[in-house]
């Protein structure tokens, strides 16, 4: 099962498969023509008020991983969830998002959650 993090900014490449923008917002100065983003599944993405508190400065990584897991049991996101595992089970899947530091983002915490099964 193949699930990278890429950054959206970074242009796309044949190894990508299938390309997942897991940002709730379109990132700024990006064409969805240049993206070339496969699927945009809201309801994986971080809530607006989860979103807001984290990068208000004071949290920590950690709270914030186990608030999104927390946002992650509803069953809409369970659904999108056990979709893109199928999809990474049958070929690559990159996971696309704005953040500055993808590793320490809800884009690392989904790619943890695709690769367990």
């Amino acid at each position: 099962m193949s699930v990278r993090v890429r950054r959206i900014y970074e242009p796309p490449e044949p190894e990508d498969g299938l390309r997942v923008l897991v940002d709730r917002l379109w990132p700024r100065g990006v064409s969805k023509e240049a993206a070339q983003v496969d699927e945009w599944p809201k309801a994986l993405t971080p809530s607006t008020e989860l979103r807001r508190w984290y990068h208000a400065g004071d949290a920590s990584y950690e709270e914030f991983r186990s608030r999104y897991d927390a946002e992650l049991a509803a069953p809409e996101a369970v659904e999108l969830l056990d979709g893109l595992r199928e999809s990474a089970r049958k070929g690559p899947v990159t996971l696309l998002t704005a953040s500055k530091t993808p590793e320490r983002s809800h884009a690392s915490i989904l790619a943890r959650l695709l690769q367990s099964d």
